[in-house]
């Protein structure tokens, strides 16, 4: 019978990571994590409580480990209470260290960098994705844009969260697939996002991070329950903050989306004319929109409408 995280105490968590490590299904992949930071059981509890665990000899796609760092240095930074967290795959060290209150976070960034580096079965793409009515939306977006903030949003307003980080097309059925991870919502967009959806489930904010203060959103229960569907490629909309505007849609030429996602693509040279075509493919069967916005109810409802539309 499968059983899901949530089913095990945060003791017994911590114990699976301590000892032979703690094996997550994450759609399509599978992913074993040690650590012996108890903030690292606390946030999984929180966040990834409702997906399937898998057992200790599974085969796991990636083999991730945080834990406190070691050495003379770190004896100073302990005593001197600012302990060190490290990351590391496959028993290699792959980040600097950084605050061990940021555990958790190393947990995601490293998982993200695991997937862009060896999921190549896969056109992997720095874009949010959600799904309504079987069509997906796709955000791509560089930092600052608001993406994420918009995403949760969203994804807290009848649209199926697959993925605010990563999105996985299969070039073959031309299918765009996410893992139905966290949100990752930084500064200002934790209180506005506290106040627009106050059911949503989030861990404490860290501050002082290269990246500000964070906050990492759990994704709805409908989008981990249906983790493993795909979504067929409907609209490519290009999301701009701007304080104070107007939420409205304009038309963006199909040329300058397939650039941009072509510049967000993480492996677009390796998959070579195939990533070519496969993103040809993904916005000629897509409308393609540039979306300014300042308030996200006004947002939802534009995309709404958008949804509604023949």
């Amino acid at each position: 019978m499968t059983q899901r995280l949530a089913a095990l105490g945060e003791g017994d968590v911590l114990q699976l990571l301590r000892g032979p490590g703690l094996t997550l299904q994450l759609p399509p992949f599978v992913a074993r994590l040690t650590s012996d930071i108890p903030r690292v059981a606390i946030d999984l509890l929180r966040l990834y409580g409702d997906f399937e665990l898998g057992d200790v000899d599974d085969f796991a796609d990636f083999h991730l480990a945080v834990s406190h760092d070691r050495g003379l240095h770190a004896v100073w930074r302990r005593l001197a209470g600012r302990r060190q967290a490290r990351f590391s795959t496959d028993g290699l060290a792959a980040f600097t260290t950084l605050p061990a209150q940021q555990a958790f976070h190393m947990v995601e960034w490293g998982l993200n960098w695991a997937v862009t580096a060896h999921a190549h079965h896969f056109v992997v793409y720095h874009a949010a994705v959600l799904e309504r009515g079987g069509r997906a939306l796709v955000l791509p977006a560089p930092p600052g844009s608001g993406k994420s903030t918009l995403t949760a949003a969203l994804a807290h307003r009848g649209w199926r969260l697959l993925s605010d980080e990563l999105a996985l097309l299969d070039a073959r059925e031309g299918m765009l697939y996410g893992l139905a991870r966290p949100v990752n919502l930084k500064n200002q967009a934790i209180p506005l996002m506290r106040a627009f959806a106050p059911d949503a489930v989030m861990t404490e904010p860290v501050p002082d991070t290269l990246k500000g203060t964070l906050s990492l959103m759990k994704a709805p229960a409908d989008a981990i329950a249906r983790v493993r569907e795909g979504a067929r490629p409907a609209w490519v909309v290009v999301p701009s903050y701007e304080a104070g505007a107007t939420a409205y849609l304009e038309p963006l030429p199909k040329a300058q989306a397939h650039l941009l996602l072509a510049d967000q693509a993480f492996n677009y040279d390796i998959h070579g004319v195939n990533g070519f075509e496969a993103t040809a493919d993904l916005v000629d069967g897509a409308s393609c929109w540039a979306f300014t916005y300042a308030s996200l109810d006004d947002a939802v409802r534009v995309f709404d409408e958008l949804a509604a539309a023949p």
